[in-house]
């Protein structure tokens, strides 16, 4: 059977504290959107656990967040692994944009389904929660706030808003960019402060240590936020990938062909909208 899992943008992201466990309490308003991985997913009879993922540069092994939920999954309920996995990547990996971590959701959602066992939601979240702080917003497949390392879910509704993603050539650590969030200092002439919206604001307390080292990421966002389509631009996440919420839908594609010549061949571009 085929599964789709949706990457997501972060609309706001405060980081309150370091925890004593390594992690930071945040808060974070995220959303669903429509770019997808595909998954087929089949049980079979024997065979154990097989792995194949489009994109050479991924881990195909137990460091793949996907293996390791259908490892986690089978682990808790006595199942054998006798699962095949293929995996279509289209969403870029180191882009804040939550591939891994929806690829793990969408094999337990489906895993559930295919073995029949019909989890509560609750029980879905904290298996997706031993997996990282991403994994349990994308079992709720919906808009979103999430609190404390990310696993506090609260679904919540949200306007659909047209999008023009971009992504540089590289990516940005995650972890980096939290151990970096306190120490670091704003660039002059770079727009930080919250752009409001009729549902709320655009934020990132992120920005602050990423754009510091990766200069590249405040010229987009400064750059989107200079054109006429754009009512505001943000980072997702903890990077790379910067992305403008456009006015109207139709203008996505005459901003895209602008961005491509500006920035060139080698970014990866996308239009989407929020679902």
């Amino acid at each position: 059977m085929k599964f789709l899992a949706p990457a997501k943008v972060n609309l706001s992201l405060r980081v309150l504290r370091r925890r004593d466990d390594g992690f930071h309490d945040i808060e974070t308003l995220m959303v669903p959107i429509s770019i997808f991985d595909t998954l087929e997913i089949e049980r079979h009879s024997g065979g154990g656990l097989q792995f194949t993922c489009s994109d050479a540069a991924l881990p195909t092994g137990d460091k793949n967040l996907a293996v390791r939920a259908a490892r986690l999954f089978c682990g808790k309920f006595g199942y054998e692994p006798h699962v095949s996995i293929a995996l279509k990547k289209e969403i870029p990996h180191g882009a804040g944009l939550g591939g891994g971590s929806s690829d793990a959701a969408t094999v337990l959602l489906a895993l559930d389904q295919l073995f029949g066992t019909h989890l509560p939601r609750k029980e879905l979240l904290e298996l997706a929660a031993e997996l990282g702080s991403d994994v349990p917003f994308f079992i709720q497949q919906s808009a979103a706030w999430c609190r404390g390392r990310g696993e506090i879910v609260e679904p919540c509704a949200m306007p659909s808003l047209p999008l023009l993603l971009i992504k540089p050539p590289f990516g940005v650590p995650t972890p980096w960019a939290y151990k970096n969030w306190r120490d670091s200092l704003e660039i002059s002439g770079v727009r930080y402060a919250p752009q409001p919206f009729a549902w709320g604001e655009l934020v990132n307390d992120l920005e602050h240590p990423v754009f510091e080292k990766y200069l590249q990421l405040a010229e987009l966002k400064q750059w989107f936020l200079s054109q006429p389509e754009t009512g505001g631009a943000l980072m997702s996440g903890s990077g790379a990938t910067v992305f403008a919420v456009l006015h109207e839908k139709t203008q996505g594609p005459a901003l895209a062909e602008r961005v491509a010549n500006e920035f060139g061949p080698n970014f990866w571009l996308t239009l989407a909208e929020t679902v």
